[in-house]
């Protein structure tokens, strides 16, 4: 049977009449999940089409979700939900309750026929080169977060460059691809000198800082705003076997180690903000409730969400740096 069919002067592009023709035999059940396409070649030569026009429908098809192709064997059909306009590539660093923010944010802000599948590469790089390498082609769309691993460009690199955004923390070598970031060094400078009548207060400002997970510019914009302001500080990589000491305040980066200070002030008997100060990166709503409040500086992640999609939607080529603010609470 005969699945694809394709007009002369009919006003539509060929290439568009394939992936009509692919469609409705899909809807019409000709065609289902597992079944093999008819060869690029067979389309060509019974619709005396270029091979190109053949592959750009098939490409189309394949960057939606509805077929893929298997090397040395043809392409076949990966889904029935003809109704998908994009299938876009999302890779996280990790999962946590702000990434959560940002990923419903940029589904809600989509709207509907648009699929996204994500992948979190945890830090690693093995990991972050195997997932783009695995699914080169297969999407309208790559997002990626790239956190701080060395050398992602190359990897990027095999991606088509106009499809490829990228997301929360940019390098100089990604200068060339659209991004919705954050601009640590500055926000972190900013926040702590919005907050700088109350660090006065307190005899030492402390950074926890695993290198291993956090951007660079975090720790560079700590430093800076120390040196420029005289303050006594230090950095750490742990609270393992640490006192804490009265009139220390804690920048704490991360959820877990968050739970954990406050959990070592308890067993030390020392209060929140009056002995031991609080300042926590990345707001959530449970920061809001937590010991009356835990001060946070913080960009909004719903607003990185929502341009990110305005972005790929829009087929927008813009480098976005995203607002970041101080929220003052109880733990200061």
């Amino acid at each position: 049977m005969r699945i694809v069919t394709v007009k002369e002067k009919s006003g539509i592009p060929k290439y568009k009449q394939i992936v009509a023709s692919i469609e409705e035999a899909i809807v019409t059940g000709t065609l289902k999940k597992g079944d093999k396409l008819p060869s690029l070649n067979s389309i060509k030569n019974q619709n005396s089409l270029s091979r190109d026009t053949v592959l750009t429908a098939f490409n189309e098809l394949k960057t939606r979700g509805i077929i893929h192709s298997i090397v040395g064997k043809g392409y076949y059909v990966n889904s029935e939900e003809v109704d998908i306009s994009q299938k876009i590539f999302l890779l996280f660093d990790e999962f946590n309750s702000f990434k959560e923010d940002l990923y419903n944010s940029f589904l809600t802000s989509l709207g509907d026929n648009i699929q996204v599948d994500i992948f979190f590469h945890h830090f690693n790089n093995d990991m972050f080169n195997r997932l783009i390498n695995d699914n080169v082609g297969d999407y309208s769309a790559y997002v990626i977060m790239p956190a701080n691993l060395n050398n992602t460009a190359q990897t990027i690199e095999r991606l088509p460059a106009e499809n490829v955004y990228i997301l929360d923390q940019t390098h100089p070598e990604l200068k060339n691809y659209p991004s919705v970031f954050q601009n640590f060094k500055k926000d972190i400078y900013k926040g702590l000198e919005a907050a700088l009548e109350q660090i006065n207060a307190y005899k030492k400002l402390v950074l926890l800082f695993p290198a291993a997970r956090q951007p660079q510019g975090i720790k560079d914009g700590f430093l800076l705003f120390c040196a420029h302001h005289r303050i006594d500080h230090e950095i750490i990589d742990n609270l393992m076997n640490r006192e804490l000491r009265h009139g220390e305040l804690y920048i704490i980066l991360d959820d877990k180690n968050l739970i954990r200070i406050i959990k070592r002030i308890k067993e030390q008997q020392l209060s929140i903000a009056k002995d031991i100060g609080i300042i926590s990166y990345n707001d959530t709503l449970l920061k809001e409730i937590v010991e009356d409040g835990i001060t946070t500086i913080s960009t909004d992640f719903n607003l990185m969400g929502q341009r990110l999609a305005q972005m790929i939607l829009n087929k927008e080529f813009a480098q976005v740096e995203n607002p970041n603010r101080l929220i003052i609470r109880k733990s200061l």
